[in-house]
């Protein structure tokens, strides 16, 4: 067999598309290269690794266990590099991360020093919501997850990094009687945490609203729609001048943590090693330096 690294890449993209039009676009070449590649990598197996029916293209078992061996070439290849680069002091590739969405207002601070210090990183950081990002990490197409709540039927290790404290907000205007309530989208872990509080708390029916984005949530309590219970890292501004104010709550505020998760047996590479290090040596200055306001509440 005299298969070569760039034909590994292409047939995994094209497994990971099923689509040659899609690995084209992906891998910026054209179909036609991609088609040639892919046949000549094809034509050393006496095998098929994928099948057309109709227009579709689809993988055959056969195909699917060469890729998973591809892979282990890639990831391997990969670490060589990695390696070799580390050795000369140099420390290059992808970071990938998913966060859920409220996670935005926490993941920066944890990155900004580690990627000034290699300057050879890219930083793939998908920011949606929990059941997403729970997706991404099974699928193993992430180096790490940042969620507030632990996924539930799946082994994972953890790095803890700052507490996540939910509280009921309103507007400045809020007259003490609650009229709608406004809620995250399905999927969302703060929808969940706030359906149990109000489960356990609420008399009576009360309208309720179903935004899908935390700046929605927080533009509709602003704008006086109703309240919500939502994490106060991503109100601070708001919190400060006055525009939303915290509903004092019996039972409340609910405390959970932002962790950084990532799959019990996955092979970190040489980069997300160097992540943990570092965010084990520097996670208390971090804590000090962007997240001491909020202690306070």
């Amino acid at each position: 067999m005299n298969y070569t690294i760039h034909q590994l890449k292409i047939f995994l993209k094209v497994l990971e598309t099923k689509s040659i039009t899609k690995a084209s676009q992906e891998l910026h070449m054209t179909q036609p290269a991609i088609s040639i590649q892919l046949k000549n990598f094809q034509d050393q197996f006496k095998l098929p690794l994928t099948e057309i029916y109709g227009r579709q293209l689809y993988i055959t078992d056969f195909g699917y266990e060469i890729a998973e061996i591809a892979q282990r070439v890639i990831e391997n290849l990969e670490e060589i590099q990695f390696k070799t680069k580390e050795y000369q002091g140099l420390l290059t590739g992808k970071l990938k991360i998913a966060a859920a969405s409220t996670g935005k207002y926490v993941i920066p601070f944890f990155l900004s020093g580690f990627l000034n210090q290699h300057e050879g990183l890219d930083l793939l950081l998908d920011v949606t919501n929990k059941t997403q990002v729970i997706d991404s990490l099974k699928r193993n197409e992430i180096d790490f997850a940042l969620v507030s709540v632990l996924p539930e039927n799946i082994e994972v290790q953890e790095e803890l990094l700052v507490e996540n404290k939910l509280f009921l907000v309103g507007n400045q205007k809020y007259d003490k009687k609650i009229k709608s309530l406004i809620y995250r989208e399905k999927g969302s872990a703060t929808r969940r945490e706030m359906e149990n509080y109000f489960k356990q708390t609420e008399q009576g029916a009360r309208k309720k609203l179903e935004l899908t984005s935390n700046e929605a949530v927080k533009q509709a309590i602003i704008s006086g729609l109703g309240v919500s219970i939502v994490p106060i890292i991503g109100i601070k501004n708001e919190i400060q001048n006055g525009t939303l104010q915290i509903i004092p709550s019996k039972n409340l505020p609910i405390v959970n943590n932002w962790r950084l998760i990532w799959l019990k047996n996955k092979k970190l590479s040489p980069i997300a090693q160097a992540y943990l290090l570092y965010l084990k040596t520097e996670k208390n200055t971090i804590l000090e330096e962007h997240f001491s306001w909020y202690e306070k509440f």
